[in-house]
């Protein structure tokens, strides 16, 4: 592993961390009026915490977008995912709450599950698949079952609501991420024509814009542990689907090596689990919490 693509990918996971535990603490005073709408940008924005958020996560996006450029997307995701390890250490210092066992617990099996499924499964580059199909269907599939989410999320509201889309929007992310690759090739192949004549620029911003109205929504509604664990499990698995499926990314396939893969990606989603729920994470408005003017933070 380059230690480039570790130290961008780390320190990318950093700020989107920081970033998420601030835009929840901005979200959840919105009206629910507003959920599910891109009103709720409009009503954020006036809010100087959020906007701090955002602006941890853009440069945390850009760390992740050159991390992508330098290293395989099979490599990069579950680096990625170690933000809740950030997010987590902001909320205690907020919360004061101890780790205990349970974040222990989180803490080890995220860190191994990631250690284990880079050095099980060995990601490396190979040649990108040119079948145009293979590529619409991952990423339609992908697109289509977050749009099942988010329909869902909208039936059941403040019950399985904020999970539902925080799912969704990880997906939308792995996406964004895979195509986020494909855009940097494209610029480093041609320059900005060759990027501004491709499809995938403007899909990155449409999934980006996307993703970040199911996040905000998720965030205004239920506490951090319930959205952020699932929004963070979903984002690297639609990633390394993408990579394996149509970027190329390369992964050891003899028994031995998927089944420590296999071992290392559910050790890294009950990590996940585990940190997302502990007491720490910031609570939001809740199921019985009235719809509010924002104050800024």
């Amino acid at each position: 592993m380059s230690v480039l693509v570790l130290t961008l990918a780390v320190s990318a996971a950093c700020c989107l961390g920081f970033g998420f535990v601030l835009q929840q603490n901005a979200a959840r005073q919105a009206p629910l009026s507003d959920f599910l709408s891109p009103r709720l940008l409009l009503d954020l924005v006036k809010v100087p915490r959020w906007l701090g958020g955002i602006g941890l996560m853009v440069v945390g996006m850009v760390l992740g977008a050159i991390a992508l450029g330098q290293g395989e997307v099979s490599l990069v995701e579950p680096l990625l995912a170690t933000n809740l390890l950030f997010a987590l250490a902001l909320s205690r210092r907020q919360t004061k709450q101890p780790l205990g066992r349970q974040g222990w617990a989180g803490l080890a099996l995220l860190a191994g599950g990631v250690s284990a499924f880079i050095v099980a499964g060995e990601p490396r580059g190979g040649s990108a698949v040119t079948d145009p199909f293979r590529h619409w269907l991952i990423i339609g599939a992908m697109i289509g079952l977050a749009l099942l989410l988010t329909t869902y999320a909208k039936r059941s509201r403040l019950s399985a609501g904020p999970v539902l889309l925080a799912l969704a929007a990880g997906l939308l992310y792995g996406v964004q991420d895979a195509l986020t690759r494909v855009s940097g090739q494209r610029f480093s192949e041609g320059g900005l024509a060759e990027l501004l004549t491709g499809w995938q620029p403007y899909a990155v911003l449409a999934l980006g814009v996307t993703g970040l109205v199911l996040v905000q929504s998720a965030f205004e509604t239920a506490p951090l542990r319930m959205s952020l664990p699932a929004l963070t499990a979903a984002q690297p698995l639609a990633g390394i689907v993408c990579g394996v499926g149509f970027l190329g990314d390369r992964l050891r396939t003899d028994t031995a090596a998927l089944t420590w893969e296999a071992v290392g990606l559910a050790a890294v989603v009950v990590g996940i689990v585990l940190l997302g729920m502990h007491p720490a994470m910031p609570c939001g408005a809740g199921n019985s919490a009235p719809a509010r003017d924002l104050q800024p933070s």
